[in-house]
C-alpha cells in the first residue's frame, strides 16, 4: 500500500506534564500515574493505584496545563519504554513528568491505530536507529520525529479491528498455554512432596548432621583474590553450576594459596554438595570429579556424606516442603541465612542407599518429562509472541489486504 509518512507531531502535541513533588503525593484524591501503572494499563487496563494527588491540585493543573482527554495516549519514556496507553472517556488521571510522555491528539487520528503502531517492530526500529544500541529513554523530541505510515480512517480502522482480534485470539492462546505451563510444574511438585512426606518401611528420621558432614570453607579475604588462578565461588556461581551454567567466576585465589589450604583444610571433593546458604537458600550443586576451585565461607555450605548417600536425595529434599518449612519456621518468616548449626539440625526422613537411588530416578524421569512438557509450552509462547510481532510488521507495512484480513 503506497501511504504517506507522517511525522507524529503533525498527528499529536507531544509533550509531558508539570512537575508534581514528591510532598504533593497523596493516599487519595486524583490517581497519579508513573511508568509503573501506565505499563499496567497497557497491559490490562486496570492499575490498582496507590498514589494520588489532591482534587484541588489536579484542577489547578488541568486548568493551566492540561490533563489527558479521551484518545490521547500516553507512553512510557524511561526504563521499559514504548508502553502506551489509549486514555478513555471515563479516565480521570495525571502522570509524572519525564517517566511518562503525553500525546494529545491534535487530528483526524485513529488513536487505537497509533497505540499499535507504537507497540510494533517498526516504531522501535525508528526509535533505535542511529544510536547504535538499544534506547532506554525515549525523549519528546524522539517521538515527534518518529514517522507512521498514515492510511485513511476507514483503513486505520479495519487494521485495528482486524488485529484487535488476532490479539484476542492469541491472547487466549497464551492464557491456555501459561495454565499448562503452570499445571506441569505444580504437578512434579506435586509429585516431589509426597515422596518426602512419606515415611515408609525401612525410611528413618534423622538430622541431617547425623548422617551428613556439614560445613562450609576457611574463610578468604578479599585482599586475597586474584585476576587469575584457582576460582573462587560466591552462592551467584553456584546457582549458575546448579542450572548447567558456566560460573564465569571474575575472581580466583592463587595456586600458591590453593596449595596451602588444601594441605591444611578440607576441599571439595567429587559428590560434595555445595548449597547457598545466603539470600537464595538451598540451591545445590554436586561438585563432578576433577573440579577445582574454593567457595565464600558463610554465603556456602557443604554437605558430605558420612555414610552412602545419595546427593540428588538431598538436593531433591531441599526442594521439598519437609525441609523449606523447617527453613522458614526458624524465625517464623522467611529466611535469607541459613546458619551451620541451623542447617545440621534439619529433619528428614530417609531410606537406605539403595532405595535414595532408586527414588532420584524416578524423581529425574518425571522431572525430564515434565521439563519436555515446559519445553514445548514455552515454545507455543515464543511462537505466540513471534506472532504478534509478524502481524503488527505486516498491518503498518501495507501487507494486511482486505483479502488476507477477512481470512484472518
Amino acid at each position: 500500500m503506497d501511504w504517506p509518512m507522517v511525522r507524529l507531531d503533525k498527528l499529536y502535541k507531544i509533550g509531558s506534564s508539570k512537575r508534581v513533588l514528591k510532598s504533593q503525593w497523596e493516599s487519595k484524591g486524583v490517581p497519579f500515574y508513573r511508568g509503573r501503572e501506565i505499563t499496567l494499563l497497557a497491559k490490562s487496563g486496570y492499575v490498582d493505584n496507590d498514589l494520588f494527588i489532591s482534587e484541588e491540585l489536579y484542577l489547578e493543573y488541568a486548568a493551566k496545563y492540561g490533563a489527558p482527554e479521551a484518545n490521547d495516549i500516553v507512553i512510557t519514556a524511561i526504563g521499559t519504554i514504548g508502553n502506551s496507553y489509549v486514555v478513555r472517556a471515563e479516565d480521570r488521571f495525571y502522570f509524572k513528568d519525564a517517566s511518562v510522555l503525553w500525546l494529545k491528539k491534535t487530528s483526524n487520528i485513529d488513536s487505537s491505530f497509533i497505540n499499535l503502531w507504537l507497540k510494533s517492530p517498526l516504531m522501535r526500529a525508528q526509535l533505535d536507529n542511529g544510536n547504535g544500541a538499544t534506547v532506554d529513554t525515549l525523549t519528546i523530541k524522539k517521538l515527534q520525529s518518529l514517522q507512521v505510515k498514515l492510511p485513511p480512517i476507514p483503513e486505520q480502522q479495519r487494521i485495528v479491528a482486524i488485529l484487535d482480534q488476532a490479539f484476542a485470539e492469541i491472547e487466549k492462546a497464551r492464557a491456555n498455554a501459561e495454565q499448562n505451563l503452570k499445571n506441569a510444574r505444580e504437578l512434579f511438585d506435586s509429585y516431589l512432596q509426597q515422596v518426602f512426606s512419606q515415611r515408609g518401611e525401612g525410611w528413618v528420621e534423622r538430622r541431617l548432621e547425623d548422617f551428613l558432614d556439614i560445613g562450609s570453607s576457611k574463610r578468604i579475604y578479599e585482599t586475597d583474590w586474584t585476576t587469575s588462578g584457582v576460582p573462587f565461588y560466591g552462592g551467584k556461581e553456584i546457582v549458575k553450576l546448579a542450572k548447567g551454567e558456566p560460573a564465569a567466576s571474575n575472581a580466583y585465589i592463587s595456586e600458591e594459596k590453593y596449595m596451602d589450604y588444601a594441605s591444611r583444610y578440607d576441599m571439595p571433593k567429587e559428590d560434595d554438595i555445595l548449597m547457598t546458604a545466603r539470600g537464595t537458600i538451598g540451591v545445590g550443586y554436586i561438585v563432578k570429579a576433577g573440579e577445582k576451585f574454593y567457595y565464600k565461607d558463610g554465603n556456602i555450605i557443604s554437605l558430605r556424606g558420612k555414610v552412602p548417600t545419595n546427593p540428588h536425595f538431598i538436593l531433591y529434599a531441599f526442594k521439598s516442603k519437609k525441609i523449606t518449612c523447617q527453613i522458614e519456621g526458624l524465625t517464623g518468616t522467611t529466611v535469607n541465612h541459613l546458619p551451620l548449626n541451623k542447617a545440621k539440625n534439619l529433619v528428614l526422613n530417609i531410606p537406605e542407599y539403595d532405595a535414595q537411588t532408586v527414588i532420584v530416578s524416578r524423581l529425574r524421569a518425571f522431572e525430564i518429562e515434565i521439563q519436555s512438557l515446559v519445553q514445548a509450552y514455552d515454545g507455543k509462547l515464543s511462537a505466540l509472541d513471534e506472532l504478534k510481532k509478524s502481524l503488527l510488521q505486516k498491518a503498518f507495512s501495507g501487507e494486511l489486504t482486505k483479502s488476507k484480513g477477512m481470512a484472518a
